[in-house]
């Protein structure tokens, strides 16, 4: 069995800024993490590995930097790592990011399972996952906590929904998103990080992945940023004298007045 997972690097949560000019996410000198769903994503490839013998190839979009990021994916287990990665992609949103995506993994071909966190912590957009699987036309299950089975030819799963969980199988290839309840991501260990440092991470550009200018990057969004602010706050406080009927009659008449109520 063949699994690709989808992984991205993110500035850690806390240290998140944007440019003023450019609106789009500071990702240089700031703490880089792997998104913490696609850490679920990559334990469940690497277990489908043990389980089931195979292959498990991690595949990113971005800046040249997130090779650190496909470097810890091998320490943790996986056989491979191949980052897309240009001037070209910057700026793109969750389409543009899932085209490019979609032709890397056509490029790769071979494949059973691709498997991808439901979101990540930078976007929460939850929209990438399912349009790969889109542009690749094969069927995608997001949300799931569960592979209940899998063969050569269908997959069953559990998936979270707001009113509980649903059973869902599919014929592979197909896509999946998993969210937290999965597994507990494995620690890397000692042979993995020996093995992450001797690995040599492909870059593909462009031509590599034959794709279409028009399609990738900034240009390629439908979704632009207009301008991004922090929300200002301020708190009024006023002080209320009487007897406890005096002091709560006074709270209705104001919340009437401020139309609250």
């Amino acid at each position: 069995m063949k699994s690709i997972v989808l992984i991205k690097q993110i500035p850690d949560t806390g240290e998140m800024s944007m440019d003023p000019q450019s609106k789009w996410l500071v990702r240089e000198d700031v703490n880089k993490i792997i998104n913490p769903f696609d850490t679920y994503a990559l334990e469940e490839g690497i277990r489908l590995k043990e389980q089931h013998g195979g292959e498990v190839v991690a595949l990113s979009m971005g800046p040249e930097h997130s090779k650190e990021a496909l470097k810890e994916a091998i320490a943790m287990g996986v056989d491979a790592s191949i980052l897309i990665s240009g001037d070209v992609f910057r700026g793109a949103d969750a389409q543009a990011t899932a085209y490019v995506l979609a032709k890397g993994i056509a490029k790769i071909s071979e494949y059973d399972l691709i498997i991808g966190g439901i979101y990540t912590s930078d976007g929460a957009t939850g929209q990438v996952g399912p349009a790969v699987a889109e542009h690749l036309g094969i069927p995608h299950i997001t949300g799931v906590r569960k592979i209940r089975e899998i063969s050569e030819t269908r997959i069953e799963v559990e998936r979270l929904t707001d009113g509980g969980v649903e059973v869902v199988e599919a014929e592979l290839p197909a896509l999946i998103t998993v969210v937290k309840e999965i597994n507990e991501p494995r620690l890397t260990s000692l042979k993995g990080i020996m093995k992450a440092k001797k690995a040599e991470i492909p870059i593909w550009g462009m031509d590599d992945i034959e794709a279409t200018e028009g399609r990738v990057g900034e240009t390629g969004s439908k979704a632009k940023v207009i301008d991004t602010w922090i929300p200002q706050r301020s708190k009024d406080v006023e002080m209320l004298e009487g007897s406890a009927q005096e002091i709560g009659k006074a709270i209705v008449d104001k919340l009437k007045t401020a139309k609250i109520i």
